[in-house]
């Protein structure tokens, strides 16, 4: 009965270096990493969540995926960065179906009318990792100033899709009576808190 388990911890130490560089990760908060041109995001990675509060009792939240858009950055010139990006707000996740339901309705994202929202940089202030990146948010119908609060994440290449790589975090508060979205107010909270994660590949 031994020689199964020696064979088996053979084949484990061989394994190991295997794994180990398997688990390597290629992504780092090197900022020399970063080279200049123009980036797409990387949909499947991009995520913008949101989060009210209900009732007084709770919050609950949302997040919109496949986001598209690009990203103009040169290194030695950040805060001349250019961001344009597309959120598809028709395609909505929350846990419950008729939660998600009731927030793609006239009453909260009015998807079925606009079914995108589009975020468009119009300046960026760089602090070290971190920017304040000012631009105008379209919702619903309307176009109001928004301010992200942006922090570098990571750069390096994707062993995946073989494209330099490079990552953001951001958050931001906006106010839905901003963007015509008044239901509920104050009982849902007026106040929004995004949540933001954003890959962008070199095109």
């Amino acid at each position: 009965m031994r020689m199964p388990l020696i064979l088996a911890g053979a084949a484990l130490v061989v394994a190991t270096p295997l794994v180990a560089q398997q688990m390597a990760i290629p992504g780092t908060t090197d900022v020399s990493r970063v080279t200049g041109g123009t980036y797409k995001t990387d949909p499947g990675h991009t995520l913008i969540g949101w989060r009210v509060n209900h009732l007084g009792f709770n919050d609950y939240f949302g997040i919109f995926g496949d986001a598209e858009g690009t990203l103009v950055l040169d290194p030695k010139q950040p805060a001349a960065a250019k961001l344009d990006i597309t959120i598809p707000v028709n395609k909505l996740t929350t846990a419950s179906a008729g939660l998600t339901k009731h927030m793609m309705s006239k009453d909260f994202f009015n998807a079925e009318t606009t079914p995108t929202a589009r975020f468009t940089s119009t300046a960026v202030k760089v602090n070290g990792t971190r920017a304040a990146i000012t631009g105008n948010l379209t919702l619903n119908g309307v176009t109001k100033p928004v301010v992200l609060n942006a922090r570098f994440t990571g750069a390096g290449a994707n062993p995946m899709s073989k494209k330099e790589t490079i990552g953001f975090e951001a958050d931001a508060v906006l106010k839905r009576s901003d963007f015509n979205m008044t239901y509920g107010i104050p009982a849902v909270s007026d106040e929004v808190e995004l949540d933001i994660t954003v890959a962008f590949e070199k095109a």
